[in-house]
């Protein structure tokens, strides 16, 4: 694997990564599941080593890595703790991408190295009531107004919603009465018109931070636009490709962290005078679960690699994030098997690894939106 998709660089943010994960994040992580509680110490640390503006360029304050280090990055704090992996996964794709795709200097100059700096947490809002698989049913609408835009509607499941200090969000353009398309805009979470909701209560990623928001006759600048209405559409759509890479990496290192913990238990645990790990449904239960692990890498690495050859991803990252995200969920929940009635209480973490893992199935594009995808990408391929 290190020797197909890493040069030095990676191993050593692996490494560093890692450490910080076991040392400070997994010794926190299940009390910061039971109280729901934003990882807000662990998010500064992350800023201080350069994790929140990984693929930030390095001319506005960021590490400048690329998309292999990235993922790397999200594998190893996903094993410790999924919350503090996708309040960083967000911010760095869904909160950071879309400003660095489409935002003018001016825009990057003013936003990116508060954000690469972690000062402040991005998000992202695209989700809404009747707009979730299909994003193209977006309600929000932006009116134009003299050299405003005046905003009405809402979003919801927005990661990191409640403490982010800036939010770039989709909506209809409506311009001298005509609908010209949805663009994308970034404005500061001070901004008055926007009002955030309560905090979810969620089955898992308890301690991240999700959130509805309203825009109530919200008026910004049309400066705040993200390059031009009819590339709006486009925004979105290339910021969630390569989002489906960083949940890819995140379902990835949740599995990693379940399969680890079980395997341990595996050893230390005895039943008719042996270690569990020697009778053949357990350890026919561990072998298959190395083996889905070590595929996933594979696709996600894979994807990332080509991200960063400059090449196309479509059918690549949808492909890692629908079997990564699988795997999670089933390598979870064989976890629990393995622990018996243990896996099912808390203070055994595998239940924590079970509740987080459901949600990558969803979040960023179904499953069932991957396979549509897939096959799509599969048939185009046919007809070149």
């Amino acid at each position: 694997m290190d020797s197909l998709f890493f040069k030095e660089e990676h191993i050593m943010i692996r490494d560093m990564v890692r450490n910080f994960a076991d040392d400070q994040i997994m010794p926190l992580a299940r009390s910061l599941d039971e109280e729901e509680k934003f990882p807000l110490e662990l998010v500064q640390e992350m800023g201080r080593l350069g994790l929140m503006g990984m693929i930030v360029p390095q001319e506005y304050g960021g590490s400048g890595l690329d998309m292999v280090a990235f993922a790397t990055a999200i594998i190893e704090l996903a094993r410790a703790d999924a919350s503090v992996a996708i309040t960083m996964a967000a911010h760095n794709s869904l909160g950071t991408l879309p400003l660095l795709l489409f935002g003018n200097d001016d825009q990057k100059r003013s936003y990116l190295p508060k954000l690469a700096s972690g000062e402040i947490l991005g998000a992202f809002g695209l989700t809404e009531p009747e707009a979730g698989s299909d994003a193209g049913a977006t309600k929000t609408r932006a009116i134009k107004s003299n050299n405003d835009y005046v905003v009405n509607g809402g979003k919801i499941f927005i990661t990191n919603a409640g403490k982010a200090g800036l939010l770039s969000f989709t909506a209809q353009v409506i311009d001298s009465g005509n609908n010209i398309g949805i663009a994308a805009f970034i404005i500061p979470t001070d901004t008055p018109g926007l009002e955030i909701g309560k905090k979810e209560k969620k089955m898992g990623w308890k301690a991240s931070d999700t959130r509805q928001i309203y825009f109530k006759d919200m008026k910004i600048p049309s400066s705040a636009m993200l390059g031009q209405p009819e590339n709006g559409f486009k925004t979105f759509l290339k910021t969630l490709t390569s989002g489906r890479i960083s949940i890819g990496a995140l379902s990835v290192g949740t599995a990693l962290g379940a399969y680890e913990k079980a395997l341990r238990y595996s050893v230390e645990r005895s039943a008719f005078n042996k270690p569990i790990h020697e009778f053949q449904s357990i350890g026919f239960k561990l072998a298959d679960m190395a083996t889905s692990i070590q595929a996933s890498k594979l696709l996600v690495y894979h994807a990332a690699w080509l991200k960063d050859q400059g090449k196309g991803i479509n059918k690549e990252a949808a492909m890692a994030k629908l079997f990564a995200s699988e795997t999670a969920m089933n390598v979870t929940s064989e976890a629990i098997q393995i622990h018996g009635g243990y896996g099912y209480v808390k203070d055994y973490d595998v239940e924590r690894y079970f509740r987080d893992a459901k949600i990558l199935e969803i979040g960023e594009g179904t499953s069932e939106i991957q396979r549509l995808i897939i096959s799509r990408e599969i048939i185009k391929d046919i007809k070149l």
